[in-house]
């Protein structure tokens, strides 16, 4: 399986009928979400990567997927057989289906592994540690496995990332030899993500009303990749720069007994 999750995808018509799609798979576990943060951090990664990945994928064939479950496998009931980053991306699919928006994003449709899974940790990250292998019990049952198991051995994602929220740490792993190793940062403070052509690190300001340590993306420059409403502040400042400067001119051509407004 690991082999076919790195191939183009395939038509998902060409399976049988009796493997669900997105539109027979549950969207949700019903579980909360962990925290207030979760949902700005999800939204920053998502609005500043967004020029980065238009420009990679010029024909719009990728996908974001935010606290959104990923199935790998069948299993009753059928969340029990699925995993949900709370952020992750995949190259080369189509960001709806047929027209429809998607629900989840299923494997065994599509065979196209995420590039990277992110996780934002409100405790001690057990849960995103969790290695715990699939098995399978005398009596026909199976233990749910750990997500970084998952990520590890059967989706093949190149990249996890675990930012924890409290503390504004980040560990980034890379998948080599089949098993995930801990990244060391650059001398930035950050990770390279070179498939996305992005660095991946931790930066401290304000965003919706928040003042903390958020999860954010750098150019291979380490040039900060602003979001859209920080675009409208610098487009603003870069303006009102221009016309002060537009109005010292004048102000010199007038003293110079120069009428500007004739030139």
């Amino acid at each position: 399986m690991a082999e076919t999750l790195t191939q183009n995808a395939l038509a998902p018509d060409e399976l049988p009928p009796q493997f669900p799609d997105h539109t027979q798979l549950p969207e949700s576990d019903g579980s909360f979400v962990k925290n207030f943060q979760e949902h700005p951090q999800s939204l920053i990664l998502t609005d500043s990567i967004g020029i980065t990945l238009e420009r990679l994928h010029p024909d719009g064939q990728y996908a974001i997927g935010q606290d959104c479950g990923i199935y790998w496998r069948e299993t009753d009931p059928p969340e029990k057989g699925a995993e949900a980053p709370d952020w992750f991306y995949v190259p080369n699919v189509p960001p709806r289906l047929r027209g429809a928006i998607r629900r989840s994003y299923v494997l065994w449709r599509e065979f196209i592994a995420p590039t990277i899974a992110l996780e934002f940790a409100s405790g001690n990250g057990s849960e995103e540690y969790d290695q715990t292998p699939l098995s399978y019990s005398e009596e026909g049952g199976t233990t749910r496995p750990g997500k970084f198991w998952v990520y590890e051995q059967i989706m093949r994602i190149p990249y996890y990332g675990i930012f924890f929220i409290n503390s504004g740490e980040l560990e980034m792993y890379e998948l080599v030899g089949g098993q995930y190793q801990q990244m060391i940062a650059n001398s930035r403070g950050h990770y390279l993500i070179p498939q996305m052509e992005v660095e991946v690190g931790v930066w401290e300001g304000a965003y919706q009303n928040q003042t903390q340590p958020w999860l954010r993306w750098w150019d291979v420059q380490g040039d900060l990749l602003l979001t859209g409403s920080e675009q409208a502040v610098v487009a603003e400042q870069r303006a009102e720069s221009a016309e002060e400067k537009a109005a010292r001119l004048a102000e010199r051509l007038r003293e110079m007994g120069i009428d500007p407004d004739l030139i």
